[in-house]
């Protein structure tokens, strides 16, 4: 019996392999360079914090207003210090919003440079899985038409769907 969305997603994956984007592995060295550049940026910033998600959520947060309030604040302490009680320190407000420039700055370079790795070991990911998911279909194919060794790979890759399906069928679209 011919299973007809089966062939037509076979096609359409052979269709993306053929369509390889990723070719490619980082070298040994490659890998090491970007581990040793990772862990210069922790050495140059030694007074990174880690919080908890209630200390996350419980501090103020900083968006463009409060931005441009605290600015304005410190302006005015700056430019008033006869209203700046003792408890507060300008000096140190001065510092933390420095720091929070200056990190808003490098965050924005790490999230773009962590999409970007993301991005490439989702494709990465997706690439393997779909050829691995074509040389099933392919073992299966070859397993019904009686070619040794097949149903043993059959066997050992059906194993990932064992728990699909319900009926204890194999899944159409493995």
């Amino acid at each position: 019996m011919i299973n007809l969305p089966i062939i037509l997603k076979t096609i359409i994956i052979m269709a993306n392999l053929q369509n390889n984007r990723l070719n490619i592995t980082a070298t040994a060295e490659q890998i090491t360079a970007v581990k040793t550049a990772l862990q210069t940026i922790n050495t140059n910033l030694p007074f990174l914090v880690g919080l908890t998600d209630a200390e996350r959520s419980s501090l103020s947060s900083m968006d463009v207003n409060n931005k441009t309030f605290t600015e304005d604040a410190l302006n005015s302490a700056n430019n008033n210090p006869t209203l700046v009680p003792a408890y507060i320190n300008v000096a140190n407000l001065q510092n933390d919003l420095t720091l929070f420039s200056q990190l808003d700055e490098i965050l924005l370079l790490a999230r773009q440079l962590c999409e970007r790795i993301e991005d490439t070991k989702i494709l990465a990911g997706s690439e393997a899985y779909e050829a691995a998911r074509l040389f099933y279909q392919a073992s299966k194919t070859a397993a019904e038409a009686g070619v040794p060794g097949a149903d043993a790979v059959v066997s050992q890759l059906s194993a990932r769907f064992s728990n699909q399906g319900g009926s204890g069928q194999q899944p159409t679209n493995p």
